[in-house]
């Protein structure tokens, strides 16, 4: 039986709603710089996968467009509540990250953290991300991945039954992922975690 589901991701995302913020909140340094290497310009159109309650509203500038997705419902009223105190140019929306409702070309950057590790068919969705970027856009991923050029230990993938019933997959592999698409990456780098957390922006 597959764990990683999204009705699965329905019910633990809306069970943690409530405490999401303070665990989350520990690598708010990582979401500055990873949204901050965006350089994100007036009037861009600006997407958020897997945007939670909203967390990286708070490094967004006023002047841009954003939409933000997320499959559970308690996370996408959260971030709409937040909004409300940083009156953003914002759209919020329950929404499959692996099947975007957005035409080709929608946006001139997308904003990926902490969902690649999470989304059950992660190549799916960095396609959808590769198809509604706009030619030129850019994407900013941040996320736990294995090591570049290490195999998956056994104990990491014994631990990965309990991670991956409980919040996410820490087995896969960025390379393996990206691989499916022609983005091309412009810089990597180790993030939290010795390393075991990485910064990453690609282009289209």
């Amino acid at each position: 039986m597959k764990i990683n589901t999204n009705s699965w991701n329905r019910i633990r995302y809306t069970i943690y709603t409530p405490g999401y913020d303070i665990a989350a909140r520990i690598l708010k340094d990582s979401r500055r710089k990873s949204i901050t290497s965006l350089d994100i310009k007036p009037n861009d159109k600006v997407l958020i996968i897997g945007a939670g309650t909203g967390l990286d509203l708070e490094f967004l500038p006023y002047d841009c467009e954003i939409v933000a997705i997320d499959i559970t419902p308690s996370m996408v009223e959260r971030t709409k509540r937040r909004n409300k105190k940083t009156g953003l140019n914002l759209q919020a929306f329950v929404m499959d990250g692996q099947a975007l409702k957005f035409a080709d070309g929608s946006f001139d950057k997308v904003i990926l953290h902490l969902i690649i590790s999470v989304i059950p068919e992660p190549v799916a969705c960095i396609k959808e991300v590769e198809r509604v970027l706009r030619g030129g856009g850019q994407v900013v991923v941040y996320d736990k991945f294995v090591r570049k050029g290490t195999k998956v230990s056994f104990i990491r993938k014994g631990i990965n039954l309990f991670t991956n019933l409980l919040f996410s997959d820490i087995t896969r592999d960025f390379e393996s992922i990206m691989n499916n698409t022609r983005l091309k990456v412009l810089s990597d780098f180790d993030a939290d975690f010795n390393g075991n957390f990485r910064l990453i922006k690609m282009i289209k």
